[in-house]
């Protein structure tokens, strides 16, 4: 799917933009009757009419697949298309969650281009898709004639428990934690390292990682601050006609002990 852009955007060559991220048309509302094999879902439109559809989103979604929650989907149509509908947005916890995890990319890169993710929006150039690391992309590859090349990775985040608290992973995640070691091993090598976790949700103003879930990716998470990797939580805000990036958010950090410990394991 395509996004609308606002008229004034220009390519992104280091000078702030200002956009509007929109659907390219008007999201159908829906019923959630069940998300299954991970990659579908049936659904119940106003009209009554019954659907099956996409899921862009292989993760758990834990806490976002309850039936009978107001679902919005995108609609395209194509011969080569088996579903015509996609899911985009569910109504969890009295807000609008986005699950489509194609998005967080487009909506990072636009954050950084706004210069609301430190000071990368000053790079002159962004290279998306970029192979790196043991046969790994990198999400956003930045350069910059008088500054070091930068390695950004980009997480979707839209599990909550407690009220304004992101976490992320909701489920284990093994190949998580492999970008994490190879984001650390990009910063020992003399490049800047980011992680970028992108939450499509409006309801949260905190941030961390969900250590219970995943204990691995928790130590992996350690390890790669250790190493000097630099992490930013990016809040958005959604709605059925948009979702935008919406400044940074505060993360709970492991603590200088913890970063300490690491630091000895590492040099020794």
């Amino acid at each position: 799917m395509r996004w609308k852009k606002h008229p004034a955007a220009t390519s992104w060559n280091g000078r702030k933009q200002s956009r509007i991220m929109q659907f390219p048309s008007p999201l159908v509302p829906a019923r959630l009757i069940s998300r299954y094999k991970r990659f579908l879902f049936d659904a119940e439109l106003e009209d009554g009419t019954f659907i099956t559809g996409s899921c862009p989103n292989t993760g758990s979604m834990l806490g976002l697949t309850t039936p009978g929650s107001r679902i919005w989907l995108s609609e395209h149509e194509g011969a080569k298309r088996k579903y015509r509908h996609v899911f985009e947005l569910i109504e969890a916890d009295d807000t609008t969650v986005g699950v489509n995890t194609a998005m967080p990319n487009r909506i990072a890169a636009e954050a950084i281009a706004l210069g609301q993710v430190s000071d990368l929006g000053e790079y002159t150039m962004v290279k998306r898709e970029q192979n790196y690391g043991r046969n790994s992309r990198i999400d956003l590859l930045l350069t910059d004639p008088l500054r070091t090349t930068t390695y950004v990775e980009v997480k979707n985040v839209h599990f909550m428990r407690q009220p304004g608290l992101a976490e992320f992973p909701d489920t284990a995640t093994a190949r998580g934690a492999k970008h994490l070691e190879e984001l650390g091993d990009m910063a020992e090598a003399g490049y800047r390292a980011v992680m970028l976790f992108v939450i499509q949700r409006n309801d949260c103003h905190r941030f961390r990682i969900c250590g219970d879930l995943d204990p691995v990716y928790a130590k992996a998470y350690h390890r790669a601050l250790a190493r000097g990797v630099e992490v930013y939580a990016l809040k958005c805000r959604v709605s059925p006609t948009e979702i935008a990036p919406a400044g940074l958010i505060p993360i709970d950090e492991p603590g200088i002990a913890a970063l300490e410990q690491f630091k000895i394991s590492i040099e020794g």
